[in-house]
């Protein structure tokens, strides 16, 4: 695959690493953007979380289509049709807090959009990485969302302050252009003639969207195959797709719990701008890349030197990952220093990071073929989750308001982040009884 100096597969990860990363940059900057404006709007925190919450419903809907589409056409096709439709609903869109329909619907597009690509991105991981290299492929392709989401902590509060919140749209857009031309010059399938052990190693030709029976075989030299069921009942009912599915839930239930709200939490719980925090605020997203790749390279070296199985090598990440993001979680409502919230909530991200090497890789441990359906079933979970914890941390807010309690005080903040911290230690436990790192779909 490409050159020995420099596999072509590596410029495949590296583009994803890219793709991830602008879609991590639009969903901050969405956030960031929509508060300011919302906010000079008056617009008040249950409605902020309905409208913050509108990305997730488009996103959830797309998520086994996603999947489906990339395993019938190819993942590489699907990942620039969805960059080019979400990067057109931004160009076009005007961001009015008053005009709530518009926006609503711009966010159902974008997430519509969004929902194709983390299936698909498996689905082309699944056919380009072999076994040995998964964990930090997909460590590292995933670690993009973190280092967008520092990127976009970091500049586009400027941005807004100097530009308003309009230009954000802009900025977004114009990075998904770019992404999508080079994804476009320069991703490929993988070429079938350099696979001849892809069977064995359980990546490559046989993952392909299988072509038409006649160009097959004589491309291949080989009887045509019939086009494989997927096995929709199996995977349904499979205890270790479901312990994916439950920490995948609870890990963007965290996530995009702080992932909106932080900004409200920082400006308005502890009465501090994000322009004056400067370059501290991008913290714990920039942790999220580290401990993401950190995670990666220890998996692989602990399944390629044979210090443990695949199986408890996912479940030991998984569950130091969640545990110590829980006690973070539960610890931030009561730390009320900028410097103590962002250490809190950098520790927190940081190791559900760290987890992602357990559940995230998963997916191709069991069932390479299928890595973008299920991929696709359990995102469809983390999408829930941005649905109900995005939601429900607004209304939570608005009832400590009503509760006649101040904003600023720990109680306010308290059941927002103890939530996902008890749901940490829910998932930890159902992942290791329930995983397994053996291949169990052919």
């Amino acid at each position: 695959m490409g050159s020995s100096r420099f596999p072509r597969r590596y410029l495949i990860v590296f583009l994803m690493f890219i793709c991830t990363s602008v879609c991590y940059i639009e969903r901050v900057g969405f956030s960031i953007a929509y508060t300011t404006a919302a906010d000079a709007a008056g617009v008040n925190q249950s409605s902020k979380g309905v409208i913050l919450s509108t990305f997730y419903y488009g996103y959830a809907c797309s998520q086994v289509p996603g999947g489906w589409a990339a395993q019938k056409i190819g993942g590489r096709r699907v990942l620039l049709l969805s960059f080019l439709l979400w990067s057109l609903t931004c160009a076009f869109v005007p961001l009015d807090p008053n005009r709530t329909i518009v926006l609503v619907i711009a966010r159902l597009l974008v997430g519509v959009a969004q929902g194709f690509i983390f299936p698909s991105i498996h689905t082309v991981l699944a056919q380009w990485v072999p076994p040995h290299e998964r964990s930090r492929s997909v460590s590292f392709t995933t670690s993009g969302m973190y280092l967008g989401a520092a990127m976009g902590m970091l500049m586009l509060p400027s941005l807004v302050k100097y530009r308003g919140p309009q230009s954000v749209f802009l900025a977004e857009a114009a990075l998904g252009a770019m992404w999508s031309l080079l994804w476009f010059s320069y991703a490929a399938d993988p070429p079938r003639s350099e696979h001849p052990k892809a069977t064995a190693s359980g990546f490559g030709e046989t993952l392909l969207p299988l072509r038409g029976s006649s160009k097959l075989k004589a491309e291949n030299g080989v009887h045509p195959t019939k086009t494989p069921t997927i096995p929709w009942k199996r995977i349904v009912t499979s205890l270790p797709v479901w312990a994916i599915v439950v920490n995948n839930f609870t890990f963007h239930y965290a996530l995009y719990v702080l992932m909106n709200w932080l900004p409200t939490y920082f400006e308005l719980g502890l009465q501090i701008s994000l322009q004056e925090m400067g370059s501290s605020k991008m913290m714990p997203y920039l942790n999220m890349f580290i401990f993401s790749n950190i995670g990666g390279v220890i998996a692989d070296h602990f399944v390629t030197r044979r210090i443990l199985s695949i199986t408890k090598t996912r479940k030991l990440l998984n569950t130091v990952g969640f545990i110590v993001a829980s006690l973070a979680l539960m610890a931030l409502p009561y730390f009320r220093t900028p410097g103590g919230a962002l250490f809190c909530s950098s520790v927190a991200l940081g190791f559900l990071a760290l987890g992602r090497a357990g559940f995230a890789v998963n997916h191709m441990d069991i069932a390479p073929r299928y890595a973008g359906i299920i991929m696709g079933v359990s995102n469809t979970a983390g999408t829930l989750a941005g649905i109900v914890g995005v939601d429900l941390t607004g209304r939570l807010l608005e009832a400590a308001k009503e509760a006649q309690l101040d904003l600023t005080s720990p109680e306010s903040w308290t059941s927002v982040f103890f939530i996902p911290g008890l749901l940490c230690i829910f998932s930890s436990f159902v992942f290791l009884v329930l995983s397994t790192g053996e291949r169990i779909f052919d």
